[in-house]
């Protein structure tokens, strides 16, 4: 994977005028830029070329952003998906990040905020190729190749949202993490005190990796975020 300015980059954006703005000003960071006006085409061009980050827009006119998002997880864990939207509310997130996007940008946006986005979500993804391949806290594995968790043995499935949770928890195992923390770190975004995207994934996450074994790993520090730890 490559994640400098030389990244090889998927847009798939169904209005010609804004993928195009899109497209020049990325090839100014020396990004390589293919774009695709339809869902199905985004598929297509995905399916026939390796891809080192895919900017995808959820309202296409065929068949839906979201669609898109979990074909290509299906078929690749491991490549960063950036959501692009009108819509903006925390379930629209949720749904988004549900799919398979790693982040979410709402329309309109400024530029260089996309561009720090693109940057951020393809240095985060340059870190799987880090010597450590699996994180161990007790008894859970996080397989930062295979994009898989299990524990006791067993695998459990994660969103790529949930992933990057988990790993931001399992690198920090034993150190309070505020949800500012997580927000900038996992987000890669500002906190917004009126959201509470941050507490539902930590839920979400609870429910894969704690309900059914007798010792929990996450802990709620009421005021202060979150620790994954043993005991």
């Amino acid at each position: 994977m490559t994640t400098g300015s030389n990244a090889h980059l998927l847009l798939v954006e169904d209005e010609p005028k804004v993928a195009t703005f899109i497209k020049k000003g990325l090839q100014t960071q020396s990004y390589t830029v293919e774009v695709a006006l339809t869902g199905e085409a985004g598929k297509a061009l995905f399916n026939t070329t390796t891809f080192d980050l895919i900017i995808l827009d959820v309202n296409l006119p065929d068949i839906s952003g979201l669609e898109v998002a979990e074909y290509i997880r299906q078929q690749n864990r491991r490549v960063p998906i950036l959501m692009l939207t009108a819509l903006d509310t925390t379930a629209d997130k949720l749904l988004g990040f549900e799919a398979g996007a790693d982040d979410y940008l709402a329309k309109p946006f400024d530029f260089l905020e996309l561009v720090a986005r693109v940057k951020a979500l393809l240095r985060r993804a340059g870190t799987t190729e880090e010597v450590d391949r699996v994180l161990r806290v007790a008894d859970l594995e996080l397989d930062l190749h295979e994009r898989v968790a299990r524990r006791q043995g067993q695998t459990i499935e994660l969103t790529a949202r949930e992933f990057a949770l988990l790993e931001y928890l399992m690198r920090n195992a034993g150190r309070v993490v505020s949800r500012v923390d997580i927000a900038e770190q996992v987000w890669d975004i500002g906190f917004d005190t009126g959201t509470n995207v941050i507490d539902v994934y930590v839920s979400y996450l609870r429910a894969k990796i704690d309900k059914d074994y007798p010792t929990k790993l996450i802990h709620t520090l009421i005021g202060m975020g979150y620790v994954l730890k043993e005991k």
